[in-house]
């Protein structure tokens, strides 16, 4: 599948060929995006960082390529512990993270850009099919991949199918990530969005790898599902 290397018009998106294009990141949205990147790493610069790594894959640069698997409402530090942990030690790696195709996932996409990250937009409730080909598509191209296995809409904390398939098509480990803040702001979103204050503690803790056999079936699927988010909760304070 031939991924655009340009985003689409703004405005509406046309679907009379029945493939839905996302939404583009409009002008006050990419205006917004720097605002809050610029906001992100002035805050960063006051948090401290522990690390606890219980997969053993970061004692080193990674040699294989990783899917990321992050609680949604952990996305605001995300793109930087990648930064800090990963692509600081090897600035050849690059990212790929899924955002949802709606319009309030054009400002996400635009902050994933001045990241240097690629966004794919889709969601389990729109564009799924064309994302996941997407996405799959970037990991056998060697790129790092990131997941909110919860997201976009919940219910908070429930592992959805779309991050076992993933792993299954590309053959590439999922390593869940968590962390917890001793000082935040909680948002009254359906996933309790989490915001870290100034100089606090950030400690994060990175699971033990699950791999999904590319001949795993339904109920197999299914199993590894249950097993990634009982890791996951596990892991994850609040």
């Amino acid at each position: 599948m031939e991924i655009p290397s340009q985003p689409p018009a703004a405005g509406r998106p046309p679907r009379k060929s029945g493939v839905v294009v996302p939404h583009a990141p409009k002008w006050h949205q990419r205006l917004a995006a720097a605002v809050l990147y610029a906001v992100a790493w002035t805050l960063t610069s006051t948090l401290r960082f522990k690390l606890d790594d219980l997969s053993g894959y970061f004692s080193d640069v990674p040699q294989e390529k990783i899917i990321f698997a992050i609680w949604h409402n952990r996305l605001s530090l995300a793109l930087i512990l990648y930064r800090r942990y990963v692509a600081r030690r090897d600035r050849k790696r690059r990212l790929v993270a899924l955002v949802s195709a709606s319009r309030d996932g054009g400002l996400l996409a635009a902050i994933l850009e001045l990241f240097k990250v690629q966004p794919v937009r889709g969601s389990s409730s729109r564009r799924g099919a064309q994302a996941l080909r997407e996405m799959v598509t970037w990991g056998k191209r060697g790129h790092d991949l990131a997941l909110t296995p919860d997201g976009p809409r919940g219910p908070c904390y429930i592992v959805q199918e779309g991050v076992i398939s993933t792993a299954q098509l590309t053959g590439m480990p999922i390593v869940p990530v968590t962390y917890h803040l001793n000082w935040k702001l909680r948002l009254k979103s359906w996933d309790r969005f989490q915001i870290p204050l100034p100089f606090a503690c950030c400690e994060i803790t990175i699971g033990k790898v699950l791999r999904v056999p590319h001949e795993t079936d339904g109920a197999g699927r299914e199993e590894l599902r249950k097993r990634l988010e009982t890791e996951m909760r596990t892991i994850t304070r609040d």
